[in-house]
């Protein structure tokens, strides 16, 4: 018997005077002891599937059209939680079926101590005393695999990173032993090696207590992992559902092929990834599209012969950074992030910088560009020493030198319309004769990734993540740089939105002569966008060379670890 099932469950949302359609009469079920993986880009509805399970749509402006959301509890007869009242379903919420969700800054509490927030879902649902919330919290910090569970339990959530974030969020809903847990996007910010693990620990969980787990994710590898059965969205419709191994294996659906094909194989090197439009327009199957879009191995010898043959446009030697903080008892605390890391960039050159969270690779790759102050080292940009060039010289510098960051959102002004943020740089660094010069660049700048001119008089927060994505990187260029850092750059979007921007910045780069630094977690993607990888650990080069040989005959353990962490899927 299904512990879960839900029926016929359509949701619209109230936009102007108008209803968008979010999810359109979906009807799937899980049972004790399975998984049931959910995938689908942003805005098919399977975020909104989950909230409506929850009971955390916000009515208004959601609308909850039709359906039955039926819950077995024990031996008692199915309830519909629909029906619930707003006392009930919080009986239910958080300890019979617990969430954990996309983001957890968002979601955790800015002004409480995370052990605090798990402690006061401990004491709501399972009457324990203080003392015992807190040693249950302790244990589950310490099962989530969070460092120093007691400092953890101590600090504010945005003393800790994402991952760090993610995983208090994990603890939380896994407190009570949920009969269902639903898990959306639950390792999308971690880092290969502890996304094993969580999945790890969610698959011992569910042994242990027999949960139902609902698995959200637009990572195909993660779902093939650890889902029974898969169900794929789009555009708030079921268009394929079955047993994973079926549905992987001899996908029927475009969609569902496009999906599979997005993601960047770890078995060939392809000239461009597949996109979902390809297979929308093109019938062929998955397999045989990709195999006429591989790299000749003489033509990419061939490159790198050329590429190697110039002098490097940028030098590292010994370049560290610390940061100095204050632990506990007034002592002064001294954290080497980058610690004596020295390497060359070639012109046209993509170097891969992969490491855990915690590596120093962003900080690297801030340090380059002075956005952080170095304490140590130096860094040559075409002959000059960047750290010993004043501000206004460096201003200067960093026109050609440029850094796309990983959140798209958080770098654009909320304020400024998407056509400004895109043309304010170029008036600051006086490119162009005038605004209709300035402004006529930046349309053909719009178009040059894949969005509508009326784009321009949009603000953020009317796009998508991809979409705003593709914004910061039509302002990375419209200074036109030579140099460019791209710092989890694509972390946070979906597979098919992931190929789209990774084949956009491998054709700039054909067509300006780019060079780049591309800083990821994701090692499959950064061995599709490199020639050379550079794996960092605790602040130094663990190890460097071909991004193929780093790949297939690594030297070292730690890279190894990091490799045979990623989902291979079936």
């Amino acid at each position: 018997m299904a512990l879960l099932e839900i029926k016929d469950l359509t949701v619209d949302f109230r936009s102007g005077d108008k209803f968008v359609r979010a999810v359109d009469h979906i009807s799937f079920s899980v049972e004790k002891g399975r998984t049931l993986g959910i995938v689908g880009e942003s805005g098919s509805g399977k975020s909104v599937a989950a909230l409506a399970i929850m009971g955390l749509i916000p009515l208004p402006p959601g609308i909850i059209k039709g359906g039955r959301i039926f819950y077995a509890r024990g031996r008692q007869e199915p309830i519909d939680l629909l029906t619930l009242g707003q006392k009930e379903i919080r009986a239910v919420r958080g300890k019979d079926i617990s969430m954990i969700f996309q983001e957890p800054m968002v979601s955790l509490n800015p002004v409480m101590r995370c052990g605090k927030q798990v402690t006061e879902v401990i004491r709501e649902h399972m009457h324990l005393s203080d003392r015992e919330a807190k040693r249950r919290t302790l244990e589950l910090f310490a099962e989530v695999m969070l460092p120093d569970p007691n400092e953890m339990f101590r600090s504010y959530p945005h003393q800790l990173s994402g991952g760090q974030r993610q995983r208090v969020m994990i603890a939380m809903a896994m407190a009570c032993n949920p009969v269902v847990l639903i898990a959306d996007e639950p390792t999308t910010a971690l880092d290969v090696t502890v996304q094993k693990s969580i999945l790890k620990l969610m698959k011992n969980l569910q042994k242990k207590y027999g949960t139902a787990i609902v698995f959200i994710s637009h990572d195909l590898g993660v779902i093939a992992e650890l889902a029974d059965e898969v169900l794929v969205m789009n555009l708030g419709k079921i268009v394929e559902k079955g047993l994973v191994k079926k549905v992987f294996t001899s996908p029927e659906h475009p969609y569902t092929k496009g999906l599979m094909a997005c993601r960047p194989p770890l078995d060939k090197r392809l000239i461009r990834l597949p996109t979902i439009s390809d297979f929308f327009n093109n019938k062929e199957a998955a397999g045989s599209f990709i195999s006429n879009l591989e790299i000749d191995v003489t033509e990419r010898a061939e490159q790198h012969k050329k590429i190697y043959s110039s002098k490097p446009v940028l030098e590292l030697k010994h370049v560290k950074t610390e940061f100095h903080g204050q632990g506990r008892f007034l002592k002064k605390t001294i954290v080497k992030a980058v610690d004596d890391v020295s390497f060359e960039v070639y012109p046209g050159e993509t170097i891969g910088l992969v490491g855990e969270s915690g590596c120093g690779k962003t900080t690297l790759g801030r340090t380059v560009l002075r956005l952080i102050d170095s304490s140590g080292g130096k860094v040559f940009y075409k002959g000059k020493n960047l750290f010993l060039l004043s501000h206004r010289k460096m201003k200067q510098e960093r026109q050609v030198m440029q850094i796309i960051f990983q959140d798209p959102y958080s770098s654009l002004n909320p304020r400024m319309l998407v056509g400004s943020a895109i043309l304010e740089p170029m008036t600051v660094f006086r490119i162009g004769k005038n605004h209709k010069e300035r402004r006529d660049k930046t349309l053909k700048l719009l178009e040059k990734v894949g969005l509508e001119q009326d784009y321009f008089y949009r603000y953020p927060h009317e796009l998508s993540g991809g979409q705003r994505q593709r914004i910061c990187i039509a302002r990375a260029l419209a200074v036109n740089p030579e140099f460019i850092i791209c710092d989890e750059s694509v972390a946070a979007l979906d597979v098919s939105v992931q190929a789209q921007v990774l084949n956009l910045l491998n054709e700039l780069k054909k067509e300006f002569g780019f060079t780049y630094i591309f800083i990821s977690h994701d090692l499959s993607v950064v061995k599709f966008m490199s020639d050379r990888i550079i794996v960092m650990r605790d602040g130094k080069i663990e190890e460097s060379g071909d991004a193929d040989t780093i790949y297939y005959h690594p030297e070292k353990e730690y890279t190894r670890k990091l490799i045979e962490a990623i989902p291979k899927g079936i």
